[in-house]
């Protein structure tokens, strides 16, 4: 893609208005050095420097959108608790849209907590409730979004196997914003088995292909037949336009249908930390489509943010500067 036809779909973006909806975690980093073991058991004793919280799961996806356009959104459940509280003011901060989410003082704020000691994560620390929605929870987020949807170009659906995504949930949203012609996309997780009917795009990493696809899962290259049955299954499986299979160190597979799957190879130099590289991905590729990009170009686009993102440590996004500088360096 030449740099003309870069800015055209970075101008674009800076209209598109999209929708996040899934579980929304606050993430914490707590940094350190390790000078000495602890007397008390054999582990390292962390010394710490300071502190960093971001929005993740869900709400990651949408800082990363927030880079390319200020519109943006997000929808899932936050607590009435100092994480819930940290976690909307950092959206707040960042102008990503919050009055669509459901606040509960019966859910705990999902707190992913890193402790992070020379570039190197010592450990992680999770605390969270596997919470559903209740029916008129859902009522209320399904009027929220419809109300929404001719104000909106995409949704994006992140799935971390939280519980917010009831199948109640999502398939009375996806209907009437496929009848209005949005671009729908989703990040599937394998612990939810959710029907991903008819969307524009699906997003699952080479695990959670397998898995859904029902193939045991095999460590394969991207040439690999096995690998191109798991896209052709999903393909009709899910009977979406499109399927996005990211591989991790060898990039990412673009099926669709009537066309050969397109390989499209990482352009990631160095690798510090991949947390978060999903939803750079899901975003960027999203955003792109909205923007009338291509699907092998939102492809590309998709790669080359996940590269930078990689390079980075902590739960990073990419800047459009960012993003035009990989595709130049190629």
């Amino acid at each position: 893609m030449n740099s003309e036809r870069l800015q055209q779909i970075f101008e674009r973006a800076g209209k598109q208005r999209l929708l996040v909806i899934g579980d929304l975690m606050l993430d914490e980093f707590v940094w350190g050095k390790v000078g000495r073991i602890s007397p008390e058991a054999p582990v390292p004793v962390v010394e710490v420097s300071g502190e960093s919280f971001y929005p993740g799961g869900a709400a990651n996806v949408a800082r990363n959108l927030r880079e390319f356009t200020a519109h943006v959104g997000v929808v899932g459940m936050i607590g009435r608790d100092r994480g819930g509280e940290q976690l909307r003011h950092l959206l707040a901060e960042q102008k990503i849209d919050t009055s669509a989410c459901s606040i509960s003082p019966d859910f705990p704020t999902i707190v992913k907590t890193r402790i992070i000691a020379r570039q190197q994560q010592v450990v992680r620390v999770d605390r969270e409730k596997i919470l559903a929605p209740d029916e008129k929870q859902i009522e209320s987020v399904v009027a929220n979004v419809r109300k929404m949807l001719p104000e909106i170009d995409g949704i994006i659906f992140e799935d971390y196997g939280k519980g917010f995504l009831a199948e109640k949930l999502v398939s009375e949203i996806i209907a009437p914003a496929r009848e209005k012609k949005k671009v729908v996309a989703a990040d599937p997780n394998p612990r939810h088995s959710i029907p991903w009917r008819g969307l524009s795009v699906v997003k699952p990493n080479r695990s959670e292909a397998f898995h859904a696809a029902g193939i045991p899962l095999q460590e394969s290259d991207a040439d690999d037949n096995v690998l191109k049955e798991v896209g052709a299954t999903l393909l009709q499986k899910w009977q979406t336009e499109l399927v996005l299979i990211t591989l991790g160190e060898e990039g990412m597979m673009l099926f669709q249908h009537g066309q050969k799957p397109h390989h499209v190879p990482t352009k990631a130099r160095q690798v510090f930390d991949v947390s978060g590289a999903g939803d750079t991905a899901i975003a960027l590729f999203t955003l792109a489509l909205c923007s009338g990009a291509t699907p092998l170009e939102a492809a590309e686009i998709a790669n080359h943010a996940s590269a930078v993102v990689v390079g980075k440590l902590g739960t990073a996004t990419v800047s459009p500067e960012e993003l035009r500088k990989n595709f130049e360096d190629g």
